[in-house]
């Protein structure tokens, strides 16, 4: 075998290797591999996204805000019975982290309950912006008289 036989060979073999190696592993069809099977639609409940979003503003966001201030009132107390000792200072000092996280998670609550019910305007605004414009596609029908 000539050298450039064997280099072409070599390259061959190489860009198989590589090939397999970019392969993703998964199971069989039958043992849970392939496809998800879906429709391939995306499907968009503006009921359920309403719901969950009245759900975060009416439940989480209550209760979370009133679970913060029920462990601040008893953080503050026993920091105070405490004070002049390490304890009452490191209480206070997870008292400040406390809030500052119930504060963190209040706002992430808001941008959730927010992009809920922004994403039920986008898709409505989608939706009906598409809706025109297929309707201005003039039809062959539109000059058959009855």
């Amino acid at each position: 075998m000539g050298f450039d036989e064997e280099w072409a060979q070599l390259r061959s073999e190489a860009a198989q290797r590589l090939d397999t190696s970019m392969r993703l592993n998964q199971l069989p069809a039958d043992q849970g591999g392939g496809g998800g099977g879906g429709s391939g639609k995306l499907v968009s409940s503006a009921a359920a996204k309403t719901a969950a979003a009245n759900t975060i503003q009416n439940e989480l966001m209550p209760s979370t805000q009133t679970a913060g201030k029920h462990a601040a009132e008893s953080t503050n107390g026993a920091a105070s019975e405490f004070s002049g000792w390490a304890t009452g200072s490191a209480l206070k000092k997870m008292q400040t982290t406390w809030e500052g996280q119930v504060k963190t998670l209040m706002g992430r609550l808001g941008k959730e309950r927010d992009g809920l019910r922004q994403t039920n305007v986008t898709l409505s605004g989608v939706d009906t912006d598409r809706g025109g414009q297929i309707r201005k596609v003039p039809s062959g029908l539109d000059d058959i008289k009855s």
